[in-house]
């Protein structure tokens, strides 16, 4: 009965964090799985457990040029997340959001098959709605530095709406809010990331601002989950649909659990607070309660736990096995050496 069950599904940027997670857990679950990545960002580390397993193939191809495939489903995970990495090349940025889109809805359209969008609580802005609802249109500065990720975004989302009506075409699109978790980039300027890897290096923890500034932090698994649920929700549940972690911490916070769970020595050091930065950010999840069943059950300092234990290892492991390889522009990033 595996034909009848079994899945061709796409997951572009698959070599990613999110991507490589989500790819895991539909090997497991059976699919057969199709990761396109053209590891701008993404690792073959990430996906290295998968690479001889029956059912998973990995393709290196870009998504702003089309892509022809028989798959069932589509995941769209593909673009850099981080402002580091979409800063570095905000045109290319913007064109992997919405030709990446326009390629991904294109093939949809043509096999017939499901698809979702990985977007971001970056629609949202700087918000002036707090927690943020669905709803919310936004405070963004459309010409800012952040505005090659957070309105490519924002036009993907209209796209696959466009798609939808247009074209009656079964789409998914997640909002999705600060997650975090084992194969972050360890330079992606990310503040969990940041605070992991300059405690367990006893650097000092940088702050931007006073502080104060909060996020809602999500675990992978979770994330990963909501994902899944998302998909197989019936069609009329299009989403938009916030998936976060309702829990609100300040940076400050975040800086003190993760000295705690490290036992570093390292002190907190302040400095600017970067340009367009929200200063607040937690989801209302209430749709993703009653439309998906879903609710995210790791804890903050759970999750934290499991991560510097992957940091950790990352960082302690022989030079012979780990290198670390310069990305356009001087960022880094951990990958195997051949």
């Amino acid at each position: 009965m595996k034909q009848f069950t079994t899945k061709r599904v796409l997951v572009t940027g698959g070599a990613g964090f999110l991507g490589s997670h989500l790819c895991d857990r539909l090997v497991a679950d059976g699919h057969d799985v199709l990761c396109v990545d053209n590891f701008f960002t993404g690792s073959k580390v990430n996906i290295s457990q998968l690479i001889d397993r029956p059912g998973f193939e990995l393709m290196r191809h870009d998504v702003t040029f089309p892509l022809y495939v028989e798959v069932d489903e589509i995941y769209n995970m593909a673009c850099p997340a981080s402002p580091i990495h979409y800063q570095h090349d905000p045109v290319q940025t913007t064109k992997t959001s919405v030709h990446g889109a326009i390629n991904m809805l294109g093939l949809a359209k043509r096999v017939g098959a499901k698809i979702l969008q990985a977007s971001t609580s970056e629609v949202y802005g700087d918000p002036s709605v707090h927690p943020q609802v669905e709803e919310y249109w936004g405070n963004v500065n459309p010409i800012g530095l952040r505005s090659c990720y957070d309105e490519g975004k924002r036009c993907a989302e209209t796209l696959f709406f466009d798609y939808y009506r247009q074209h009656r075409l079964r789409i998914k699109v997640a909002r999705i809010f600060n997650t975090y978790g084992p194969r972050m980039h360890p330079n992606d300027g990310r503040v969990v990331s940041n605070f992991i890897v300059q405690a367990l290096q006893s650097e000092p923890i940088t702050i931007y601002g006073d502080g104060s500034q909060t996020r809602a932090f999500c675990y992978v698994d979770d994330m990963i989950e909501a994902f899944l649920l998302l998909m197989k929700s019936p069609d009329p549940v299009t989403g938009p649909i916030n998936i976060g972690n309702p829990g609100e911490f300040t940076m400050l916070e975040l800086a003190e659990a993760v000295l705690e769970i490290t036992n570093s020595k390292s002190r907190i050091v302040r400095q600017p607070l970067p340009v367009d930065d929200p200063r607040q950010r937690r989801p209302d999840i209430e749709k993703a309660q009653q439309l998906l069943g879903w609710t995210p059950k790791v804890p903050l300092k759970e999750g934290l736990a499991r991560t510097v234990e992957y940091f950790d290892k990352l960082i302690s492991a022989p030079k012979k096995a780990v290198r670390v390889a310069s990305l356009p522009g001087g960022d880094a990033r951990a990958v195997a050496r051949a």
